[in-house]
C-alpha cells in the first residue's frame, strides 16, 4: 500500500484460520473495524459458511492507510488488502454502487434504498454461527 498516495476507500477481504469459532471470528473482524486509526470503516458485512467478512474503509491519510495494514486482532487470517479505483470517498463508493446497478442491472439505487424486502432469519445469530438461518 506504500504506492498509494491519495485518499480512497480500500476493501479488506479476511478469512479466519479453519477450525475457529464463528463467535469469535465476528468479535475479531468487528475489534478490527472499530479501531478508528484506519480510517472511515464505510461498510463491513460477516461471511456464511467460512468465518470471516469484508469491509470498506476510506483512508485519507498514509497513516490510515498503515493501520488498515496492521491487521492487529486478525493476525494470522488470510487477508487481503486492494485500494479501489473508482471509490476514491465514501460518496465515490455509493456512487459506484448506483452506477453499477444501473449499467449492469438497469436499476435504480435510490428506489432499492428504500425498498421493503421481506424480514427473515436473525443476521445476529448467522454472525455468530456463519451458518444461515431461515428463519419461520
Amino acid at each position: 500500500m506504500q504506492h498509494i498516495r491519495n485518499p480512497r476507500c480500500f476493501l479488506v477481504y479476511a478469512l479466519a484460520p479453519e477450525g475457529g469459532s464463528p463467535a469469535e471470528a465476528n468479535r475479531l473482524l468487528n475489534a478490527y473495524v472499530a479501531d478508528e486509526r484506519r480510517g472511515l470503516a464505510v461498510f463491513h458485512d460477516h461471511f456464511i459458511g467460512r468465518p470471516g467478512g469484508v469491509a470498506i474503509f476510506f483512508a485519507e491519510t498514509a497513516e490510515q492507510r498503515a493501520a488498515i495494514a496492521d491487521l492487529g486482532p486478525l493476525e494470522g487470517w488470510h487477508v487481503e488488502i486492494r485500494p479501489l479505483i473508482y471509490s476514491r470517498s465514501p460518496a465515490g463508493f455509493d456512487e459506484q454502487t448506483a452506477y453499477t446497478l444501473r449499467a449492469y442491472r438497469n436499476a435504480d439505487w435510490e428506489k432499492l434504498r428504500v425498498e421493503q424486502r421481506p424480514r427473515y432469519g436473525d443476521p445476529a445469530r448467522e454472525a455468530e454461527t456463519a451458518e444461515e438461518d431461515v428463519g419461520e
